[in-house]
């Protein structure tokens, strides 16, 4: 988890900065980080912890990175329904008793505001807001996009 979230994270900014830093041309790295960025979850120890590294990491970046026009940001989505939450579903439910529906309904999407899971296209819009975003008035921040789930 550590190796894929965080190393991997570290090592692919560290390639790229040679060429931001470069003539001060800059640019703009995002993270793909969590609701569990923020806070945790049982069951979930390792991916909490590599999920509050990239937090780390970001703001770091954001500070260092602003003398050659670098910005940072982390992402932080809620449940999307991709194959990995597909598989967790199950597994929940079999650690902590309870059906698959309740595994959705009461931990999953129990905390949103509407009982909806995020969706590919809601972090797309995020996405494309940050790398359109033109200054460095928004550098080093974390955007929760988890239907409510998760409010700063």
């Amino acid at each position: 988890m550590q190796a894929i979230h965080v190393d991997g994270a570290f090592l692919t900014t560290k390639a790229a900065l040679r060429h931001m830093y470069k003539d001060n041309r800059g640019g703009l790295v995002i993270y793909m980080g969590s609701v569990h960025s923020h806070l945790a979850s049982p069951l979930k120890s390792a991916y909490v912890t590599a999920k509050h590294a990239l937090l780390g990491l970001s703001r770091t970046l954001a500070k260092e990175g602003a003398a050659h026009n670098v910005r940072s940001h982390v992402i932080c989505p809620g449940f999307v329904r991709t194959p990995l939450v597909e598989k967790q579903i199950p597994e929940q439910a079999r650690e902590l008793g309870i059906s698959e529906a309740d595994v959705v309904k009461n931990v999953m999407l129990e905390g949103t505001v509407d009982g909806i899971f995020t969706t590919v296209e809601d972090i797309a819009q995020t996405t494309l807001f940050l790398a359109a975003f033109p200054t460095a008035a928004l550098t080093g921040q974390s955007l929760v996009v988890s239907h409510g789930w998760f409010i700063q």
